[in-house]
């Protein structure tokens, strides 16, 4: 099979053998991939895949089920999926865990597909499995514009809480405002906590990609027994805390990843997401935040885009 290699930092057309299935897992002819941040930093060297996943790049896919492992059930054959993949979805086939397949809606694309699981599962797994969100609550989101923000703008909306969003320009704080949030703060141009002060708004949920100096801040808005969860460090490894502040609020901060998670936790956190937010999904209640979709040939272009933080939602590659 093909597949997109990674040397030297660059993205080029190769050969391999396809993979070799285990009895729970199923051959996924690939169709579209999901681009991920985490794609560019592996390619830089910086974020190597956890032992035991493929070496090729790639989180997440759609595309059809063309063979099965020994345990699988006969009725995924042949049918349309998204899933989130260990690694592995560069490349025309790929073995993912059966169990953690999706099976892709009749009126959906495979690129809408390939757009979902990793910002969606992502999302999920930051407002509702650590930060419980409710109905009447208020999420403020970091990076509103990006896929995992576009996720959790919408999910966050549907069960009913207000979400402010912080994004890098007027267009991007525009694009989040589209997508369902109730208040949009270029941090460019304007301070978040005082914005948030201004209009009296407190945060229940923080879904942080940026850190460093935003825990200080996030804290000043939180309300009590706030929920931040960080999901990256976008501003640096290292920052100064206010503990006092952390004890005063009885702030909770979580640390969160979703690649290195166990199968058993992937599957359960696929679990809850189809069972809160499928039918959402298979009626197109969401927009899946599609900002360009480039074949595979392209795959270093739509790193760059990445790199650039010139996107508003999801880079999608097509195999063809």
């Amino acid at each position: 099979m093909q597949f997109i290699s990674h040397q030297d930092q660059h993205l080029t057309l190769s050969d391999t053998a396809k993979p070799q299935l285990k009895t729970n897992e199923v051959l996924i002819k690939v169709a579209a991939i999901g681009v991920n941040r985490a794609d560019c930093m592996q390619r830089q060297g910086k974020y190597p895949a956890p032992q035991g996943d493929s070496p090729i790049l790639g989180l997440e896919c759609a595309g059809t089920v063309i063979e099965l492992g020994t345990e699988v059930d006969q009725s995924w054959l042949n049918r349309a999926v998204f899933t989130l993949c260990a690694d592995g979805a560069y490349s025309e086939y790929v073995a993912v865990d059966a169990a953690q397949l999706m099976a892709l809606p009749r009126d959906l694309t495979m690129a809408q597909g390939a757009a979902i699981s990793e910002v969606y599962l992502t999302a999920f797994g930051a407002l509702f499995q650590l930060g419980k969100l409710q109905a009447g609550q208020t999420a403020l989101i970091h990076a509103g514009a990006s896929g995992v923000g576009g996720a959790a703008i919408q999910m966050a909306k549907r069960i009913g809480a207000t979400v402010v969003i912080t994004a890098g320009s007027d267009e991007k704080c525009e694009h989040a405002r589209a997508l369902g949030a109730d208040h949009v703060i270029n941090y460019k141009t304007t301070d978040f906590v005082e914005y948030m002060q201004h209009h009296q708004l407190t945060a229940n949920v923080i879904v942080d990609p940026v850190s460093g100096r935003y825990l200080n801040k996030n804290a000043e808005i939180a309300a009590m027994d706030c929920q931040i969860i960080m999901l990256a460090f976008l501003d640096g490894r290292f920052a100064e805390v206010d503990f006092a502040r952390l004890l005063q609020k009885r702030i909770s901060f979580h640390a969160s990843t979703l690649r290195n998670r166990s199968q058993a936790f992937k599957r359960q956190l696929r679990d809850e997401f189809v069972a809160m937010f499928y039918d959402d999904i298979a009626n197109q209640r969401f927009d899946f935040n599609i900002y360009e979709t480039l074949p595979w040939q392209q795959a270093m272009q739509a790193h760059e885009i990445l790199e650039r933080n010139e996107n508003a939602g999801k880079v999608i590659l097509t195999v063809q």
